[in-house]
């Protein structure tokens, strides 16, 4: 009997709990727990396409600007190559940002990047879903 499904590997559980540690950290406004997890040189790109580095979204977090009240992040894929880790696939949110609430569903791609035997998050993309596919 054969299936489309293939194992998950070490790399892509380890991803997947990351991705949920990082999604619980920002939902608990712990800004150090998000931290511990990012790349230095992290790009996070929101929905509305400005780009924070790590250290403009930890103000942001901080400062109460972003303040993430529910997440859903289902996954459809995760890639992993080498050193490099991509997952694919949705993020729906309610949060409220710069004092407007709002909800949030997105496409999204997360990239992530072993380095030291340590997956820090590089870089986010987010994309709009159209009505429709929501």
């Amino acid at each position: 009997m054969t299936t489309n499904s293939r194992p998950t590997t070490d790399a892509e559980a380890s991803i997947r709990a990351l991705e949920d540690a990082r999604y619980a950290a920002v939902i608990a406004g712990d800004v150090d727990a998000f931290t511990s997890l990012a790349h230095p040189e992290l790009a996070y790109t929101h929905s509305n396409a400005l780009v924070d580095t790590l250290e403009s979204y930890q103000d942001k977090l901080r400062s109460g600007f972003y303040v993430y009240h529910r997440i859903d992040h289902p996954v459809d894929r995760i890639i992993v190559t080498g050193n490099t880790a991509m997952v694919i696939g949705e993020m729906h949110a309610d949060i409220t940002a710069g004092g407007v609430r709002k909800t949030l569903a997105n496409r999204s791609m997360a990239v992530w990047i072993r380095e030291q035997d340590r997956w820090l998050l590089l870089g986010y993309q987010p994309t709009v879903l159209p009505e429709e596919a929501r």
